[in-house]
């Protein structure tokens, strides 16, 4: 037997298991379950019916495949996933007693809860032994990462110049715009307008969209900015945000603080517009991810992507509290999705970026322990995000389109996941994030463009690289007269061509001036 096939039929099973989780929990197969009363068959008159003919034969099969996969690996697997192993199938033919008092007594009482927590029970199963088999497959003994001490020397970064005003005038609002971080802007107002979604149905207002959404993207900037202030020197350090607009120089950290209050206070002003609690959960999300995050948890804790993922939660109470002036039970539940998918997904990113992480001296949880058991997290992590999503279509009725698209992502990310416990690269993991941000689609060269603008070596070849990634440090030494001159450009120089400043024969430094406005300086006699 060999072990990568016991691993591939488990993987399977858990998929197969998650499927009738989350199908079970949707409201057409409860609405079908009270068209098919008797057990284990009904007669086929309706289309209800034939749906629930076809979760119990999709039960059936998988329970198969879970014998099957325990025939197959029992010989070789280990104590711990033996143990796991037997408490799914221990608890499967529980599960099916339920479902069928389920179908024959009905929905009422306390049986379709039970029903559901079992088959939660069997998934957790499962995974355990999913995650405990890949790390005996390939699990190392890789040591922690020593963190240098903070007082490193910053890495030198080639001096990029502007071409004309509007190329000063461009770069600069990307920098400020860089500075509200969009990545996380729009995926976090996505979030907001779930919980609006969900709150109010067909009758959500325009206003109630606006404000909450006007407001979330100027508290997620504001954020950002004032991430960007209080990390500025450590994103020096590192090369994956060390041409960040305050790491760089191009905006000054006075102006990048007001950018912030201004935006602060405008997010304030909009929640008002909706009411008190909205604004209060904005608030609430500005200070954490500011101060509590980026201060506290972040630079001291190995736990910090865990407990800071209360700042992605947070958005989806904002927008429950946009609709309906309180915080429901289903926004809760929605915020404990994006929650526990929080370190699912951003430890993929500190894998990747291990080294950079220790170089900036964050205890990330690949530095601290390793990258085997960072994988393990991983997996964990995505299995507890699915489990909420289960819990989230059980008590909102969401239908079959949900459980397809939620069971079409777990699978997608479960297999990246185990693909890169068996790869175990920086690819791999940039991969694993591609799943994992099923919202906003983005593609693997996406990645790749990102990781080589933030190269220093390549930065030097502007025209490789796309506009919006293009954020020049301007130039520190002096400047000529001439060149002050020009009006709200004070960092202005001719070209690329001359950022190296020329000597003449004699040793002395040549200045030179904006070729556009009074062109070259001439020779003196004596110069060669």
């Amino acid at each position: 037997m060999e072990r990568p096939k016991f691993t591939t039929l488990l993987a399977g099973a858990v998929v197969g298991v998650y499927l009738l989780v989350v199908a079970g929990a949707t409201a057409a197969i409860a609405d079908a379950a009270a068209a098919c009363s008797s057990w284990p068959l009904c007669p086929p008159d309706s289309s209800g019916a034939i749906v629930a003919l076809g979760h119990r034969a999709a039960a059936a099969l998988v329970g198969l495949l879970l014998v099957a996969t325990a025939l197959v690996g029992w010989s070789s697997a280990n104590t711990r996933v033996r143990i796991a192993l037997l408490v799914a199938l221990a608890l499967y033919p529980v599960q099916i007693g339920v479902g069928a008092l389920v179908a024959t007594l009905g929905a009422a009482g306390i049986a379709p809860g039970l029903h559901l927590a079992v088959a939660i029970g069997i998934f957790g199963a499962l995974t355990l032994a999913l995650a405990w088999q890949l790390e005996a497959e390939t699990g190392t003994d890789d040591r922690p990462v020593e963190r240098p001490s903070p007082n490193l020397s910053e890495p030198t970064e080639p001096t990029v110049t502007f071409d004309s005003t509007l190329d000063w005038v461009t770069t600069t609002l990307a920098a400020y715009f860089r500075l509200m971080k969009p990545r996380l802007m729009w995926l976090l107002a996505l979030v907001a307008a779930a919980a609006m979604a969900l709150a109010a149905g067909s009758n959500l207002a325009v206003e109630t969209v606006v404000y909450t959404l006007g407001g979330g993207v100027l508290a997620i900037g504001a954020s950002g900015t004032f991430n960007h202030v209080l990390e500025r020197d450590i994103d020096r350090r590192m090369k994956r945000t060390s041409d960040r607009p305050l790491a760089t120089e191009l905006v000054p950290v006075r102006n990048a603080v007001a950018f912030g209050l201004v935006l602060a206070a405008l997010s304030l002003v909009a929640f008002l517009q909706l009411n008190a609690l909205a604004a209060t959960l904005g608030f609430v999300a500005i200070v954490f991810y500011s101060i509590v995050y980026t201060l506290i948890l972040k630079p001291n804790t190995v736990q910090n992507t865990v407990v800071g993922g209360a700042a992605g939660a947070l958005p989806a109470l904002i927008g429950w509290a946009a609709v309906t002036g309180r915080v429901g039970l289903p926004g809760i539940v929605l915020a404990a999705v994006i929650f526990l998918w929080t370190p699912a997904h951003f430890y993929n990113l500190a894998l990747a970026y291990r080294d950079d992480y220790a170089r900036g001296g964050f205890p990330m949880l690949p530095v601290v322990r390793g990258e085997t058991v960072t994988r393990k997290h991983i997996l964990w992590y995505l299995a507890a995000t699915l489990a909420a999503a289960g819990g989230l279509a059980a008590i909102t009725g969401l239908g079959v389109v949900y459980a397809a698209t939620t069971v079409l992502f777990g699978a997608a990310f479960l297999g990246a996941v185990v693909h890169l416990h068996r790869e175990r690269t920086e690819g791999a993991a940039l991969r694993a994030l591609l799943p994992s941000r099923p919202l906003d689609g983005r593609l693997l060269g996406g990645n790749r463009e990102r990781r080589t603008a933030r190269r220093p070596d390549l930065l030097r070849r502007r025209h490789r690289l796309p506009e919006f990634l293009r954020v020049p440090r301007p130039p520190r030494r002096p400047v000529g007269v001439a060149q002050r001159l020009v009006v709200g450009v004070p960092e202005l120089v001719v070209s690329r061509r001359t950022a190296p400043t020329p000597r003449c024969g004699h040793g002395r430094r040549r200045r030179l001036l904006p070729r556009a406005r009074v062109g070259r300086r001439p020779r003196r006699a004596g110069h060669r």
